[in-house]
């Protein structure tokens, strides 16, 4: 990835600027404790990352997960001494989920995100969090009076810049317009769910489809993507058997051959053809990695050494 893309998403004043990689901790505190996450941890920083994502609603299906992935976050980035070199973003805002994860039907009203923001701060026993996402939209809310809470928790220094995650292109439009006409903080980056394999529409209607629109008008716009999945959980790095149920299965599988052939071609993993894809985008993508492997993590990162063709790009891109 380009030193130019990379400085496009501008977080924190201590850090120049995010790795090119994001590493996801869901996991974190939960499936992966102790030595194998200090492991993770140390591979991910010394493979060059320091942008790290959570969320306030992580881990709470699973037994003593609620908040485990943002502490298991906050402690091994204190222990190892690393909050001035290190992006922390996390996210709040998560509608209601059956199973204990227990919200308002208005999951983005003020006090439900000022109290979200407090536990995380607590959580991952930070001043500020570097970049706070809402993790679901809720379009009964006028953007002007999210963009209007956010940056009174920016001017309060709970939080220093925003995101969307899972909004439509078009709320983030209407919500950034709003913040520039009021001489205010926008959102500087959208997560969305985004890797070379085609996705079917969501079943949960809180997570719109990231489609050709979607993509064009970061193309546009030039907003960064911090792309979730981006690996299609596994899907190219198992020759379509992990990932697939969630996926449109005719383009994603032409998709995949091409990703096998150009690995072969240049000396990569068809999983790493898939993250450079990400990569060479015409707007910034930082893919989240979500894996609780070492040797899996090492491969991903392999993907920011290798350099895909405009051919390249459009084979991939126009695979039928």
């Amino acid at each position: 990835m380009s030193p130019r893309l990379r400085q496009s998403l501008r977080i924190s004043d201590s850090v120049a600027a995010p790795s090119a990689f994001c590493l996801g901790t869901i996991g974190w505190g939960t499936k992966i404790v102790g030595d194998n996450l200090d492991r993770l941890y140390d591979a991910f920083r010394t493979g060059g990352g320091n942008f790290f994502d959570s969320a306030h609603v992580y881990s709470f299906w699973l037994p003593n997960g609620a908040g485990a992935s943002e502490r298991a976050l906050g402690e091994i980035v204190r222990r190892r001494g690393d909050r001035d070199r290190a992006i922390l973003a996390t996210k709040g805002g998560h509608p209601h989920m059956a199973g204990g994860y227990d919200r308002p039907d208005r999951h983005l009203a003020p006090e439900v995100i000022a109290r979200d923001i407090a536990e995380s701060l607590d959580r991952l026993a930070v001043d500020a969090i570097d970049l706070y996402f809402l993790h679901r939209d809720d379009p009964r809310v006028p953007v002007g009076e999210i963009i209007d809470l956010l940056n009174d928790r920016i001017a309060s220094g709970h939080i220093c810049q925003i995101g969307a995650s899972n909004w439509t292109t078009a709320r983030i439009e209407a919500a950034n317009a709003y913040a520039k006409a009021k001489g205010r903080r926008g959102f500087i980056a959208n997560q969305a769910k985004f890797s070379l394999a085609i996705p079917k529409p969501s079943r949960d209607p809180t997570v719109p489809l990231f489609d050709a629109r979607e993509i064009e008008w970061h193309a546009r716009t030039g907003l960064p993507v911090c792309a979730y999945t981006s690996t299609a959980s596994g899907f190219f790095a198992t020759n379509g058997v992990k990932g697939a149920g969630g996926l449109e299965w005719p383009r994603s599988q032409a998709r995949l051959r091409v990703a096998n052939r150009l690995a072969a071609e240049l000396g990569a993993t068809p999983n790493q053809i898939a993250l450079a894809w990400l990569l060479h985008r015409k707007f910034p993508v930082f893919p989240i990695l979500g894996t609780m492997s070492v040797e899996h993590l090492a491969d991903a990162l392999g993907a920011g050494a290798i350099s895909l063709s405009e051919d390249h790009m459009r084979s991939l891109t126009d695979a039928e």
